[in-house]
């Protein structure tokens, strides 16, 4: 059993130079492989490593990587930025003489007024300090992505059990159908003796070749022989996919279809209540599995 899911989260955590970084990496189904990817400012260039590690490791699903600094008890020495203040100083003065102008007195600025204004102090940022330790940072991906996956492979083990309770559940309904064909066929039989005998009966006039074509078409028709042993190929199909070593999800996803085709001829041809109603639980049951197949890699 190595049914996989698209669906899984892993969390890798480093530090180094005062330095704390944090990779996540989240996913979801989707028909192919969608990578999303946040990088702080300069780190770009290892956008292609991201891309690499996580196709060496994943075949489908909507990926979100996502990489996280800050610095760490150390942190950064606080510093004044002069351009910063000069700005605001030409700023400050430049209101002063509006004010002037308009002969409105202003209050003298305050040092701390002007270090209340955004920029004026800075701290050491961590994107700056994470440009000195970027390949060791990136030597994470591997591991992030081998979490990732094993993350999915967990998910995978609890979506085998549903995907084969279910396939269980259509089998023991196949089953019921094949058992209440012959049924229903005897009841349409005997159905369609009395008509037969309450038209030769009658005045109407009847082609006897016409009349046994007709009853020839109609059992053709309403037999569901080959829907069932589709069916019971599809189960089998399914089981062998589900033990399958290689991503399945696309193939399953198009099983799943084919199951659905066929409950639904089934239940077109059935023309009795019972079998109508093994029908019907058959297309509840597929479309359960069509949802949880669809979260398969």
């Amino acid at each position: 059993m190595t049914v996989t899911s698209m669906t899984g989260f892993a969390v890798v955590q480093g530090q180094a130079d005062g330095l704390d970084w944090q990779w996540e990496a989240r996913s979801v189904n989707h028909r192919g492989l969608d990578l999303r990817i946040r990088l702080p400012e300069g780190f770009e260039a290892i956008e292609a490593q991201v891309r690499s590690a996580a196709q060496a490791k994943l075949a489908r699903g909507s990926v979100q990587v996502g990489l996280r600094l800050t610095l760490g008890d150390t942190g950064g020495e606080t510093v004044v930025n002069t351009q910063a203040v000069t700005s605001v100083m030409r700023a400050a003065a430049k209101v002063v003489r509006v004010a002037g102008d308009a002969g409105v007195d202003l209050a003298p600025i305050s040092l701390g007024d002007i270090f209340g204004q955004r920029g004026v102090l800075e701290t050491a940022r961590a994107v700056d300090r994470g440009a000195a330790h970027v390949d060791k940072i990136a030597t994470d991906l591997p591991v992030l992505f081998t979490s990732l996956m094993q993350a999915r492979a967990k998910e995978g083990q609890a979506l085998h059990g549903i995907l084969t309770e279910q396939l269980d559940a259509i089998e023991g309904l196949v089953t019921a159908a094949a058992q209440a064909a012959p049924a229903r066929g005897a009841r349409q039989a005997e159905t369609l003796k009395a008509r037969v005998q309450a038209l030769l009966a009658s005045d109407v006039a009847a082609d006897a070749g016409r009349l046994e074509q007709e009853l020839a078409l109609l059992a053709v028709k309403t037999d569901v022989t080959e829907e069932l042993d589709r069916l019971v190929a599809h189960v089998a199909a399914a089981r062998e996919l589900l033990a399958s070593d290689k991503p399945v999800g696309r193939r399953l996803d198009f099983l799943t279809q084919e199951f659905n085709r066929e409950a639904n001829t089934l239940c077109s041809k059935s023309q009795d209540t019972a079998l109508t109603a093994i029908g019907l639980e058959l297309k509840v049951v597929i479309d359960q599995m069509r949802e949880q197949s669809a979260n398969v890699e």
